[in-house]
């Protein structure tokens, strides 16, 4: 198996802060690339983003090191003229640039890649990431999570029927535009290879929200229904909800087909629910759902969750037990997955993606900012000199302006 990654040999840059785009950069980290994180001194923001902290000074929460590990360091005040001519070094050297600054902010430096870096580096990937794109009515407006679930319509459809509308408990629009950075920019690599040219790649988070709003986009633009919040359940599968069984667990069920539903009540020892007219398709089992839950939710209770999942596998139907975070981490099959990684010391989530023969480096802990800043202005071709003038100059930031 090749061990050193499936990308090995990129180089990426990542100027970018909080979650979509230092995500993005990890996952090439995790498959070999050579990441660079350029940070101002005052460091990514998400740093303080706690508890829980990393260490003891509360310079580095966990939810910063969740997002940055395999990645060197450097600290740079890009507010200085002479801390933009390295990054437009590092920019040099790069294949890849990730960056998800306000609009305008690279073209205010003289960095733009429409105006200037597609010019001089035709070989470059720029990904940008912004909350709505950089013209169009929205146009610039910072992007936040939240707000996004708001926009696209995500919180109307997730909550409860008399609630009301609810974030999902995870930044989901992010993750989102991250794994749509990560592909778009193998995507525009793998074109490279055919032209010999890079490109822009822009994602949005208000592109990420629509993206993941099936199926009631596609009810919506077929029908003109307008989704509306079910809870737990399906808006048009049933029974594919929350059951509560003994001893206060809960069970999720997902019996999708008119097969799913004979097996399942077969286990829950009432089979004759399958040949009640009410309930033989999923269409009838929709429509006479409060009459379904009635006499489902009684068998359920007769149940372990644990118990009860292990029944129903045996017999196809899809059902698992509703975890908490400890719980989910915890389970074997996560194990077995390699989906929690250590080493020296560093915890983190495991790599998702497994290929057959390129395997995932081996995790490191996230640096410090600026940790690596004199090695990586050494690669680039700085020398001692050069390096303590930038200090001088307040290019690595005003802690270091009076350092020799």
């Amino acid at each position: 198996m090749n061990t050193a990654g499936a990308v090995h040999g990129v180089r990426v840059l990542d100027l970018s802060r909080v979650l979509a785009g230092p995500f993005c950069a990890q996952m090439f980290a995790d498959q070999g690339a050579e990441v660079i994180k350029v940070e101002f001194p005052s460091g990514d923001e998400t740093r303080r983003w706690g508890p829980p902290f990393v260490d003891e000074a509360a310079t580095m929460s966990a939810y910063y090191q969740g997002l940055n590990r395999s990645k060197a360091n450097i600290g740079l005040d890009l507010r200085v003229e002479r801390a933009r001519d390295v990054l437009y070094n590092l920019i040099s050297q790069a294949d890849v640039v990730v960056e998800n600054f306000r609009a305008g902010t690279m073209e205010r430096w003289g960095l733009g890649y429409e105006e200037r870096l597609a010019r001089e580096f035709p070989r470059l990937v720029y990904c940008r990431i912004t909350g709505y794109g950089v013209d169009g009515p929205l146009g610039g407006l910072p992007g936040y999570d939240a707000v996004l679930q708001a926009y696209g319509g995500l919180m109307s459809v997730n909550g409860e029927p008399d609630g009301e509308p609810l974030r999902v408990g995870v930044p989901i629009v992010d993750i989102t535009a991250a794994h749509q950075a990560f592909a778009g920019v193998l995507l525009a690599l793998l074109e490279r290879t055919n032209s010999g040219r890079g490109q822009l790649v822009d994602v949005t988070l208000f592109d990420a929200v629509l993206s993941i709003m099936h199926p009631h986009t596609a009810a919506y633009l077929q029908s003109g229904e307008v989704g509306k919040r079910t809870g737990a359940a399906h808006p048009t599968v049933a029974p594919y909800q929350v059951f509560r069984t003994a001893r206060e667990g809960c069970l999720f069920v997902a019996a999708a087909s008119d097969a799913h539903f004979a097996a399942l009540t077969d286990v829950l020892g009432v089979p004759q629910l399958a040949d009640d007219p009410r309930f033989q398709r999923n269409r009838d089992r929709l429509v006479h759902l409060p009459e379904l839950l009635g006499e489902l939710e009684p068998a359920f209770l007769a149940w372990e969750a644990e118990d009860l999942t292990r029944a129903l596998a045996a017999r196809g139907v899809p059902a698992g037990p509703v975890h908490n975070v400890e719980g989910a981490l915890s389970a074997p099959h996560t194990q077995h997955r390699s989906m929690v990684v250590q080493n020296d010391g560093y915890r983190g989530i495991g790599v998702p993606i497994k290929l057959s023969r390129s395997a995932p480096t081996s995790p490191r802990a996230p640096a410090a900012t600026g940790a690596d800043t004199d090695l990586v202005l050494a690669e680039l071709g700085y020398g001692e000199k050069e390096i303590s003038a930038l200090r001088r100059s307040g290019a690595l930031g005003p802690a270091q302006a009076t350092a020799d």
